[in-house]
């Protein structure tokens, strides 16, 4: 899991792009001519967030679960607030109303995650999470092709749950679409704490609440334990991967990159969670669950594309 800053509002044209990207790009933004710096970057932002959840699996049987997303969001909520410094005066009770909400869901969505995935191979995970944002993408969209790309999710997930998810932990499986609605929830309020709160400062705010929330959760599983010098230096660890390294590096890219093209590089993250999945834990997949994966990914870019088209064709019609 990544979590995205909310320095710009999202674009209709790729809601996708701020469910794990950071900010998403702002409207028009410039191609340029060195696209491959900027794709670079993102890819190894994704490559970034899945090998830090990969590395979590294995820290979960010395801290928990919940010890996990305790440290990872304690972490990133420290360095974030250095290095952003909000401002915590003149917001308005309906500002600090939206970053809260912001932060219970980036709590919510992060302790499903890892609670999916401490009993689930990372690759199903992930790709049963993108439904939520996948979902979100499609019901903004209201076009009827959408249809084609609900049916193509909805057959992956049959595939990948074999017609019953007989082969996979049903409760891993309920944590994991868990933790997509509250992915979808955490793009609605990721965009709403955007245009209150400049640059980063709402996604160090929120990181802060989330950390405080989460918090008891994981003293109360892990206790000392999370004072462990290796647990520590291994949390500390996973929320660099999974948190702040990908926001500079999605950040960076955002600056040139259109939000159209990020969202479609983040539809690969199934495909980068398998991959990480089994070369760090030795996770294989079925050629069942293979294909499920390729289906929710061409499910993903195909609502991204439609919505860019959408967005093309409002912009065409409006007029100069």
């Amino acid at each position: 899991m990544t979590t995205p800053s909310a320095a710009t509002p999202a674009t209709p044209a790729a809601p996708l792009a701020t469910g794990r990207g950071n900010a998403p790009a702002p409207a028009g933004a410039p191609r340029g001519r060195g696209s491959l710096g900027p794709v670079g970057l993102v890819l190894a932002g994704g490559i970034s967030v899945q090998f830090g959840g990969a590395l979590a699996v294995t820290l979960m049987p010395r801290a928990g679960a919940l010890g996990v997303v305790t440290l990872r969001l304690l972490v990133a909520a420290i360095v974030l607030m250095v290095l952003c410094r909000p401002r915590l005066r003149g917001h308005s009770r309906a500002d600090w109303g939206t970053v809260v909400v912001f932060g219970v869901a980036m709590a919510a969505m992060n302790g499903l995650f890892y609670q999916s995935v401490a009993r689930i191979p990372l690759g199903p995970a992930v790709t049963l999470e993108v439904l939520g944002p996948l979902a979100l993408s499609v019901l903004a969209s209201r076009r009827a092709v959408n249809l084609l790309w609900a049916a193509l999710a909805l057959a992956g997930v049959f595939l990948l749950g074999g017609g019953g998810f007989s082969g996979l932990d049903p409760l891993g499986v309920a944590f994991a679409l868990g933790a997509g609605a509250m992915w979808a929830a955490y793009i609605v309020f990721s965009a709403r704490t955007g245009r209150r709160f400049p640059q980063a400062d709402g996604l160090a705010l929120a990181m802060a609440v989330a950390a405080v929330l989460f918090l008891p959760l994981g003293i109360v599983e892990s206790g000392t334990k999370l004072l462990d010098p290796t647990v520590l230096a291994l949390g500390a660890a996973v929320a660099l991967l999974s948190s702040v390294l990908p926001y500079t590096l999605e950040l960076l890219a955002l600056r040139r990159l259109p939000a159209s093209t990020f969202a479609i590089l983040m539809s690969l993250e199934p495909a980068l969670a398998a991959t990480a999945g089994f070369l760090i834990l030795d996770q294989t997949l079925s050629t069942p669950e293979a294909a499920a994966i390729a289906l929710v990914i061409a499910a993903s870019m195909g609502a991204v594309r439609t919505q860019v088209g959408r967005g093309r064709a409002k912009g065409a019609g409006a007029g100069p």
